[in-house]
């Protein structure tokens, strides 16, 4: 059975009804368990038999993306207790008190990046609104100067979706070497930022290895940044599909946060967990999954399961059913989520106060998705300002 990026989700409905765990080629072509049901996926994500350690991983599975050891000793990959012993340390970037006060600086860059947009009446809320407001977001929470913004999200657009082996290889290479030398220069200069605070944690508290610290930095930035852009992305092009919604939400603010939630089970940015591997023996949905082969658990099928949430694919702003599984669930669940909760919904508010008119540029059925199944994510979203829908598309 095909996935395609345009519209997986009938696809995973069709695997859903045929059973609950399922063969499958994983991206690389080696084989792979795809967990289709809310129950299951939800109960394995906290099953410690599920291991997220490579080391556990059968020679011939599929393992994951390929990354240098300065990278890949990240807490996606860690079980406890180094897990444990990291995100520890991680957490106090994401505390309430911290997160409330990003809102202020967020609210301001949003609304900065939308004025050109207004004024010209056109433009791609992709590579002009939702990559370029996360990247901010998050480069500013770590001390990263503005000057490498640009080229931190080519490098991750390459790794994420590779052109070739060797432009994945040179994008790799080229995050290492700057995130070695941010280090060195959060080391020699600290500031009060993030990176410095970890690094005061490896150098003082000893805590953190050389290698643990520049993951850590790596996860940080490219999780914070890749999943919040593909979140507002598909966000405002659920919005805009019903206008509906977007006008009960131009009426009544207080349903953001709720609003935030939903849309997030409705078109999530992973599609897939990431990948476990059974320390033992583990039956899933009556199915025995071998120690060390690979598990994939599918968040976004989870999300759109109708024995979980009643009327699955449609969007609903008073949907009692909570739980989704868009950020996770258990040990590894989104470090971030606080911060990327307030992200979408600052995001989202501030289209509605700037551009309340706001309308898809092109037919629905000319956007392009991008074209792997490790993230959910629009190449573009072109849109037009205006209060005349019909407004003249901006390629014409």
């Amino acid at each position: 059975m095909t996935i395609t990026p345009s519209d997986p989700y009938a696809a995973y409905s069709a695997l859903r009804t045929s059973g609950p765990v399922h063969r499958i080629a994983g991206p690389d072509g080696s084989p792979s368990w795809l967990v289709t049901r809310y129950d299951d996926v939800r109960q394995a994500l906290a099953d410690p038999r599920l291991s997220v350690d490579k080391c556990n991983a059968l020679p011939g599975n599929y393992r994951g993306l390929s990354l240098p050891p300065a990278l890949d000793a990240n807490l996606l990959n860690m079980d406890p207790p180094d897990h444990t012993r990291i995100r520890t340390l991680v957490t106090r970037a994401f505390t309430p008190s911290r997160v409330v006060e990003l809102a202020g600086p967020i609210r301001r860059t949003a609304g900065a990046l939308l004025e050109p947009v207004v004024r010209r009446g056109h433009g791609d809320l992709v590579a002009e609104y939702a990559a370029p407001l996360p990247i901010t977001v998050i480069c500013d929470l770590l001390g990263v100067p503005d000057e490498i913004r640009t080229d931190f999200r080519a490098w991750t657009d390459t790794v994420l979706a590779p052109p070739g082996p060797d432009a994945a290889r040179a994008a790799i290479g080229a995050m290492l070497k700057f995130f070695a030398g941010l280090i060195e220069s959060k080391r020699s200069d600290p500031g009060d930022d993030l990176v410095s605070d970890l690094i005061a944690a490896r150098d003082h508290e000893d805590r953190l290895t050389d290698d643990e610290l520049t993951s850590l930095v790596f996860l940080i930035l490219f999780a914070g940044y890749e999943n919040v852009v593909h979140l507002i992305g598909n966000a405002t092009l659920a919005l805009l599909d019903d206008r509906a919604l977007w006008d009960q939400l131009l009426r009544d603010r207080s349903l953001l946060p709720s609003a935030v939630d939903e849309l997030m089970r409705y078109d999530g940015p992973a599609p897939l967990a990431i990948r476990r591997f059974p320390v033992e023996d583990v039956e899933i949905g009556g199915v025995v999954i071998p120690a060390g082969e690979t598990v994939l658990l599918g968040l976004a099928s989870a999300n759109r399961d109708a024995d979980r949430f009643p009327d699955a694919d449609r969007v609903d702003f008073d949907r009692t059913a909570g739980g989704h599984l868009a950020l996770g669930h258990g040990i590894h669940y989104c470090v971030g989520a606080p911060l990327a909760r307030l992200e979408i919904a600052i995001a989202l508010e501030a289209l509605l106060d700037h551009t309340p008119e706001l309308a898809l540029a092109v037919p629905r059925t000319e956007l392009t998705w991008r074209d792997t199944i490790r993230t959910r994510g629009l190449v573009a979203l072109p849109v037009v300002t205006g209060t005349d829908r019909k407004t003249e598309r901006p390629d014409q």
